[in-house]
């Protein structure tokens, strides 16, 4: 069954576009697309999730109208009694759910967490440790375009190139010769659990701090279906979508000896204005991640994802690391004699969404897989073994076009994210096209 998808998401969604069509009918006919295009795909992105009913009302709440920068009890605008209210059972409700001595809700996205741990912690010069680039490391790591290369020393360790594992060994050779500030352990790309105690371990022995960016396993963490790094890094970096079932934005958690630091680097720092909108979202978010439904959700998460990479081998296609630990796998489709760039375009022609990503093989570059998304729509095992053969039929074109477009679009009518006793955004929407995959 799915998980907490009903009718009233997608009444809500229609009632709310029927406004905006009649308001403003060219923004509506893209909306109306980007719901058809979600309802017909397939979504594999490993970032990508489907919001439940009260994220999505927390969204379109009254508090989208309401200015509040500052921190509850001190901010720079009047009238913001019930937005403090709303920031402190979301920052409340993290604390708990992750046993964190502090909770940050205000950063608006991932990379804005990690810019304010970072100027919670460094200056601009020092050395930092953090996973390489092309290993699956994030631009925030260390990448030359990013602010993160450009204000501080990067020194990125990798991954083994035959196992596609990180050599602790390694990593603490690195971290004794370059003596950074500061270590960041993290990936968007890494299928198996980090070791958070060993980089613990080994930030101690260099005098470095420790900082956790979980954007991915995050949601997993709250399921009890990862390890947390909160017990072991000084702070903790996160995004409060992909698995977690949020809305876009970031998080910070750290223990209480950094709070005003951490808080003083979101605001006034790197950021203004809070999105109270969006932290009141976060709040029904985290409200939803501390239920038994949610944690028996991460696990089939981690299920499907294994199922997923297991048949996938079976097909033909190399899996990185020979499996996951995860949501996210990592797969080679050079067996089948295409590259990550050609194999992302024959899966979108075929209605199947994934991204394309670095692999351990220098210069190789395969597809990052992830199951959040059809967990949510409330697919199983048997749905990722199906998931698997259009996949592989898609890379080897044993398919035309339009039978493969079918095959997928059959399976995501079978499990729609959002169902209606009367019409839906797909089923209100008049014209195709703007439709990119039509």
């Amino acid at each position: 069954m799915p998980v907490t998808r009903t009718s009233e998401a997608a009444d809500t969604l229609a009632a709310d576009t029927d406004v905006l069509r009649r308001q403003d009918p060219e923004l509506a006919e893209i909306l109306l697309a980007e719901g058809e295009r979600q309802a017909t795909t397939l979504q594999l992105g490993a970032a990508e999730n489907f919001t439940s009913p009260a994220v999505l009302a927390a969204l379109a709440s009254p508090l989208a109208n309401k200015y509040a920068e500052g921190y509850p009890g001190a901010r720079h605008h009047g009238g913001c009694a019930y937005a403090d209210a709303a920031e402190r059972l979301a920052a409340d409700r993290a604390r708990q759910l992750f046993g964190a001595g502090h909770a940050n809700v205000q950063p608006h996205s991932g990379s804005s967490a990690v810019l304010a741990a970072y100027a919670a912690l460094l200056r601009p010069g020092d050395t930092v440790l953090a996973l390489g680039l092309p290993y699956g490391g994030h631009l925030t790591h260390g990448s030359p375009a990013n602010f993160s290369g450009r204000w501080f020393d990067f020194a990125g360790y990798e991954v083994d190139a035959e196992t596609g594992l990180i050599d602790m060994a390694r990593v603490r050779a690195l971290a004794r010769a370059r003596r950074p500030r500061a270590i960041v352990a993290g990936s968007i790309a890494y299928p198996r659990h980090l070791d958070w105690a060993a980089f613990r371990e080994i930030a101690d022995e260099v005098g470095a701090r420790l900082i956790a960016d979980a954007a991915h396993p995050i949601g997993l963490v709250a399921g009890g279906a990862a390890p947390s790094p909160v017990p072991y890094a000084d702070v903790v970096c996160a995004t409060t979508h992909k698995v977690l079932r949020g809305p876009r934005g970031g998080m910070i958690l750290c223990g209480a000896e950094l709070a005003e630091r951490v808080d003083r680097a979101v605001f006034p720092f790197t950021q203004g204005g809070a999105q109270m909108h969006t932290i009141a979202a976060k709040a029904a978010a985290f409200g939803e991640a501390r239920t038994p439904a949610f944690a028996a959700y991460a696990h089939r998460v981690v299920a499907n994802a294994r199922a997923l990479a297991a048949r996938l081998g079976e097909e033909g296609l190399t899996v990185v690391t020979g499996g996951t630990d995860t949501h996210l796998l990592l797969v080679d489709p050079a067996p089948l004699g295409v590259d990550g760039r050609e194999a992302r375009g024959r899966l979108a022609a075929a209605g199947l969404v994934a991204d394309c990503c670095a692999l351990p093989r220098a210069g190789a570059r395969g597809l990052r897989l992830g199951t959040a998304a059809l967990t949510t729509q409330g697919m199983g095992e048997g749905e990722m073994e199906r998931v698997a053969v259009l996949l592989t039929d898609a890379l080897r074109a044993t398919r035309d076009a339009v039978a493969a477009r079918a095959a997928v679009g059959a399976l995501a009518a079978a499990f729609p994210p959002y169902t209606a006793s009367r019409g839906t955004m797909v089923a209100t929407r008049k014209s195709p096209t703007v439709c990119a995959h039509r």
